[in-house]
């Protein structure tokens, strides 16, 4: 009897011991995960992603389209979305006027919430008519910061430059960005000029293939009687006698021969596909946006992978 009374209380004993054992292991691990979770919260703040470069260069490039022309977005996503850029901040955006019908509503809506890249427009469905005038008049009201925002994630300008280009226009988004670093942000009107065989910018306007204008112009337009006068013609014909009138653009820059019309049927506003060229307008066909797009070798970053075979 007197052994089990001795055994008993030796159980007893271990089984404190036990509890004691538990309990530092438990101490310690509540202390490794209060360290591990501080250690988290740190590395997240300091990955956290930094803000682009004051000097970056930002740009809007707005291409007009109209809302059921799907598939020729879908397809110049690809062309954009592929490109890289060093030293600014691009945004593509697809422009076009009022839905008209149910199924466009749908579509996209779809869309926008999957690419977040149109800008729907107050107007009729049009070329020639004042589509231009309200793209660009329109953007002040559409950018101006939300006042309850946080003023520093809104710089201003929102954007340095803004450009009308068209849907069968390539632009070389670098070589575009190479172009306008040395030239100035304000009062800056950029382009192909027509006449084709002209190369004084002062004398007409810049080709409706795609134009930029900076962020001062674009507030210009917005507040100016002159656009409000004249909407109806040529809109890029149209869009130079605004500044004309209005004595804007004195900064002026011909882009000619970076940009240029493609090279068949040869014509005097095309040139052959070389390595500094910055847009290619007229790619009216497959073939055409084909040649050009493998004549710059725009599948060059293609990652070889035992899941496909491309010759």
């Amino acid at each position: 009897m007197k052994n089990v009374i001795v055994l008993f209380f030796m159980f007893i004993a271990f089984l404190f011991t036990l509890a004691s054992i538990n309990e530092i292991q438990f101490d310690h691990l509540s202390s490794i995960k209060k360290c591990a979770t501080s250690t988290s919260s740190s590395s997240n703040n300091s990955v956290l992603p930094m803000k682009s470069p004051e000097n970056d260069i930002r740009i809007l490039l707005g291409i007009p389209t109209m809302a059921d022309h799907h598939d020729r977005r879908h397809f110049l996503r690809l062309i954009y979305g592929t490109q890289s850029v060093v030293g600014a901040k691009i945004d593509v955006k697809f422009v076009f006027c009022n839905l008209t019908k149910e199924d466009q509503k749908v579509l996209v809506a779809l869309e926008i919430i999957q690419h977040n890249d149109i800008i729907i427009l107050n107007c009729k469905e049009n070329m020639d008519k004042g589509k231009t005038y309200t793209y660009f008049s329109s953007l002040p009201d559409m950018l101006k910061p939300d006042p309850d925002s946080n003023s520093d994630s809104d710089p201003y300008p929102p954007y340095h430059y803004v450009i009308k280009g068209d849907d069968d226009t390539y632009f070389r988004l670098q070589k575009l960005v190479d172009t306008l670093i040395p030239l100035p942000r304000e009062d800056l009107y950029y382009g192909y000029v027509i006449p084709c065989p002209s190369m004084d910018p002062f004398v007409h306007y810049m080709s409706g293939m795609g134009y930029l204008v900076s962020w001062d112009i674009v507030e210009w337009i917005k507040e100016s009687e002159i656009p409000k006068s004249h909407l109806v013609g040529p809109e890029d014909k149209i869009f130079g006698e605004w500044m004309r009138e209005g004595r804007r653009g004195k900064n002026r820059f011909n882009a000619k021969w970076h940009m240029y019309n493609y090279p068949e049927p040869p014509t005097r506003c095309t040139h052959e596909l070389w390595p500094d060229t910055v847009a290619v307008h007229l790619l009216k066909t497959q073939e055409k946006w084909i040649r050009t797009l493998s004549y710059f070798n725009v599948t060059q970053n293609l990652k070889p992978s035992k899941m496909y075979h491309i010759p």
